[in-house]
């Protein structure tokens, strides 16, 4: 083996296992959907880290289709609680069959749709494919459905993990990502790309020299994009509209001879900041209400039970969805909201943040704020997503003692952009070259017709 041969074969990339003859797809895909469609189909096991709005249910209902279609066996797709309804409306929108289903017995060949928290109803080994929408639900390295999902998928041949965050603060995600795809386990990963920060043993760093074959890599079996022009097509109707984040602070009661301090001081441990938010519930409370527009429709977050049922009864014909409802009660609550019946919702981002279509609605807010960046982010993208076509508006608001939290998630959104940057800045010549490599229609140029010059040419010549 010369040189050359010796480096080429220790080349990191996961190789292509899916399909090789493709069957139609959906006609209502976009070109850059489509072909991220069939290049994840020959992929076999592949990731799709597209920005909220970008079309992922439809990529992952295509996906599903074409796989049930060239085996006649059984997909399941999972989604996040109260999400599994809009993927069947989604799926008899695009005319893709597909059934929710809530154990093993009801699935039948095709798209099986059902949410993460009846996983143990339905044995996996059964499924040729398997679907994971908002497949950030993979980021905790010690998560139950982290660890359920990559041991009992491992066998499945065909593997597709769709999420719009999917590493908002570190890489670590990506390396449950790649497990889960079969690409290489969460810890040979960090033994190949990365090295302990110090002496921290938790923070991981890319190697230097690692870093452009840990691009590479990861392009292998992902393409992330935030907006088609990443990957080089048109972002034509993709341009969103303006958002609008609006900061409300509120004044907290303070007592010097109680506190020791002549002023109120910023909230620092998980403590400080649990007892500034439970001392100032009614007052933001009351300042939120005092902001929900009567006459169009507003979503509200929170984050305390007491916050939650304090905006339900100071809102007129609040609609609160609470975690304690029955799955049937929590869909019927969103939909009526979704289809106009009620106006004002009041609920957590653990609860209806993440997968749901609010582009009817253009306002929100957050009563209650905690350290998650990314409960944030999804839940404002719940209303500012392509299919919006007003301003959106959020408003945050804390009290005066939180500074901390507003601070850290403010850092936390600058880290996650910089980097989302980072990864479609390095991935995005890597992704292009694959996904627009992948086969395209295009019309069949056959001429059949000899040219003739006309005399005035050959004479000029």
């Amino acid at each position: 083996m010369d040189y050359a041969a010796f480096l080429a074969a220790k080349r990191r990339a996961d190789p292509p296992t899916g399909l090789t003859d493709l069957p139609p797809l959906a006609e209502a895909l976009f070109p850059f959907q489509a072909d991220i469609v069939r290049w994840a189909l020959r992929r076999g096991r592949a990731g799709v880290f597209a920005g909220t709005g970008l079309g992922k249910t439809l990529i992952e209902l295509a996906w599903g289709d074409a796989i049930a279609r060239a085996t006649g066996g059984m997909v399941l797709h999972l989604a996040p609680l109260a999400v599994a309804a809009q993927v069947i409306r989604e799926a008899d929108k695009f005319d893709v069959p597909a059934r929710q289903v809530r154990e093993q017995s009801e699935c039948g060949p095709g798209i099986n749709v059902t949410n993460y928290q009846k996983l143990g109803h339905f044995d996996l080994g059964r499924f040729v494919a398997v679907v994971l929408d908002e497949s950030s639900i993979l980021k905790s390295a010690t998560g139950h459905y982290r660890t359920h999902l990559i041991q009992a998928c491992a066998t499945i041949p065909y593997r597709l993990a769709a999420t719009a965050t999917p590493a908002p603060n570190d890489f670590m995600e990506l390396g449950n990502h790649a497990e889960f795809l079969g690409a290489m386990s969460y810890t040979d990963m960090l033994a190949t790309f990365f090295t302990h920060d110090g002496s921290e043993t938790q923070k991981w760093r890319l190697k230097g020299h690692a870093e452009a074959a840990f691009w590479r890599w990861l392009a292998s079996f992902c393409v992330m994009l935030r907006q088609p022009s990443d990957l080089g097509y048109e972002d034509g109707a993709y341009r969103l509209p303006p958002l609008h984040q609006v900061q409300h602070t509120v004044r907290a009661e303070h007592d010097p001879a109680a506190t020791g301090t002549l002023f109120p001081m910023e909230a620092r441990t998980m403590r400080e900041r649990l007892t500034a938010r439970r001392d100032t519930v009614a007052e933001r409370v009351a300042l939120a209400a005092s902001i929900t527009p009567p006459d169009r429709p507003f979503v509200w977050w929170c984050n305390l039970n007491a916050e939650s049922e304090g905006l339900a009864r100071a809102i007129p014909g609040a609609v609160e969805i609470r975690g304690s409802d029955d799955e049937d009660e929590k869909e019927r609550k969103i939909l009526d909201f979704v289809e106009g019946r009620s106006l004002h919702l009041v609920t957590k981002a653990s609860i209806c943040g993440y997968g749901l279509n609010f582009q009817h609605c253009a306002d929100t807010g957050f009563v209650g704020l905690n350290d998650s960046w990314e409960q944030v982010y999804q839940s404002v993208r719940r209303f500012w997503r392509f299919g919006q076509t007003q301003p959106v508006t959020a408003h945050f608001i804390a009290a005066e003692t939180e500074g901390a939290v507003v601070a850290n998630l403010k850092r936390k959104e600058a880290d996650a952009e910089r980097m989302a940057s980072a990864m479609v800045a390095h991935m995005a010549d890597l992704g292009a070259a694959a996904i627009r490599g992948a086969e395209r229609d295009r019309p069949v140029y056959a001429p059949a017709q000899a040219l003739s010059l006309p005399a005035w040419i050959g004479d000029a010549a």
